[in-house]
């Protein structure tokens, strides 16, 4: 079984919502399981469980996985501050190589369709590759891609939410979610069966 971490951070449900999709299209993939974790807000305590919504990451869930998807809302062309924080602590699995060949992929959400996914998801993948990761992303056959006039790029899938945060996910964003979820899990699974 390869678990696939979908580790987010989400101010108004928005990346929340792709994390589940995300979780979905990893399900669509046989021996696959799905885990959705999330951060604590800047100057919470990690250690106590949220009262709704996702449990918070420990560094134990990173260890453990064998793909990673990361996900944030675009702040200034930039990743959430709680992700870059919680990122932050990870110099000991650094150190250990733990995360070293594992597939990650990135998802963003922004106000704007010009609101700086491309950046945020870029920004992302940086410290994803300081790990050693193998980053993973959308392929132009994915139809979506050349259709959309919202979400979605081939760093990963993207949504736009509105300025008031309020337009709901396309047919397309949702699909790519779905797709890169799914495309995730298999490339962790080929993975896992080289090594095996």
């Amino acid at each position: 079984m390869s678990e696939i971490l979908i580790l987010y951070y989400s101010r108004h449900g928005h990346v929340a919502q792709m994390a589940s999709l995300i979780a979905k299209g990893v399900s669509r993939v046989s021996g696959a399981l799905p885990v959705i974790r999330t951060v604590p807000e800047l100057g919470a305590d990690p250690d106590i469980i949220p009262e709704e919504g996702h449990t918070y990451c420990t560094k134990d869930d990173l260890r453990r996985c064998d793909g990673l998807a990361l996900g944030s809302p675009t702040r200034f062309g930039n990743r959430a501050a709680p992700l870059k924080a919680f990122i932050d602590t990870t110099s000991d699995i650094w150190v250990s190589g733990s995360m070293i060949d594992k597939p990650a992929c990135v998802f963003s959400a922004s106000s704007s369709l010009h609101g700086g996914q491309e950046t945020t998801l870029l920004s992302m993948m940086l410290p994803l590759l300081h790990h050693g990761m193998v980053l993973v992303g959308l392929p132009y056959s994915e139809n979506g891609l050349l259709d959309t006039d919202s979400g979605g790029t081939p760093y990963g899938p993207t949504l736009v939410a509105g300025p008031n945060n309020d337009r709901d996910i396309t047919e397309i964003e949702t699909k790519l979610c779905l797709a890169m979820g799914q495309r995730l899990a298999s490339i962790a699974g080929g993975i896992a069966s080289i090594s095996d």
